[in-house]
């Protein structure tokens, strides 16, 4: 099963790129963020014609979540589990995909160390973690999508740049850690070691891309049962190239399921 998550930066913007993707690369699932879309708004007839059954989270202008799916789709999820505080955003959404219960997540940016909406984050990222804890007993389970935080300086172009910023703060690094904790495996880190410079995200100011200067925010994470079958990672930074793109990359895993 190949499984992608990209933040798309809107989907309507980035429908003819989504699509001549999803053509050329073919992945049985896909993770969409930053779809900023409606629900009513969302193109799941045509995705159907494409091959893939869908289901979005969505809220209009901002946010937004989806999951794409040619192995089946099922049992879906809006949010977190009803017994934790609900979300105002439209971060999570979840379904069982080919026997993997699959998680699109778009983790809140954060603004400024200390702003609100940091500390929105933190808690965001705590209630994740006790969703996973409610609903994912004893499953195989993928986490994949735009997490605003770089796990560790080797995920950032230039440490000291970002110092003082969010997305490479110890409270963060610990709140994703926290999440991991859970039974999650970065595999794309654990296949990489310790090589720099594979990013997934570029800003479109300065010329970032074209300089490699970039931040790798966008991962899947999985359980142990689906990271002693994955093959294969990779950052599709071709996606990235061209006209109109997402300032995210697609990112990719394939599990070798029996």
């Amino acid at each position: 099963m190949l499984v992608a998550t990209w933040n798309v930066n809107s989907l309507k913007a980035r429908m003819e790129r989504v699509e001549a993707w999803l053509a050329d690369v073919a992945p049985d699932v896909v993770c969409l963020q930053e779809t900023k879309m409606a629900d009513d708004a969302f193109p799941s007839l045509h995705f159907r014609e494409l091959g893939y059954e869908s289901v979005h989270n969505g809220q209009g202008r901002w946010n937004g979540v989806a999951i794409l799916s040619k192995v089946g789709l099922e049992n879906p999820t809006y949010g977190f589990d009803s017994s934790l505080e609900a979300d105002p955003d439209s971060r999570l959404v979840a379904a069982d995909c080919g026997g993997v219960r699959i998680h699109s997540v778009y983790v809140p940016n954060g603004r400024a160390v200390d702003h609100d909406h940091y500390h929105y984050k933190l808690s965001w990222l705590e209630r994740l973690r006790s969703h996973l804890d409610i609903t994912c007993v004893d499953a195989s389970v993928v986490v994949a999508g735009d997490w605003n935080i770089a796990p560790t300086s080797l995920d950032v172009w230039d440490p000291a740049f970002f110092e003082g910023m969010t997305h490479v703060t110890n409270k963060e690094r610990a709140a994703l850690e926290n999440v991991k904790q859970w039974g999650l495996t970065d595999t794309f880190r654990e296949r990489y070691g310790d090589e720099a410079g594979l990013y997934s995200y570029y800003d479109y100011q300065a010329g970032r891309f074209h300089k490699r200067e970039g931040i790798r925010i966008d991962y899947l994470l999985c359980s142990a049962d689906l990271a002693k079958v994955a093959t294969q990672d990779l950052v599709d930074r071709n996606a990235r190239k061209g006209k109109k793109p997402s300032d995210h990359c697609p990112v990719l895993t394939r599990y070798e399921l029996a």
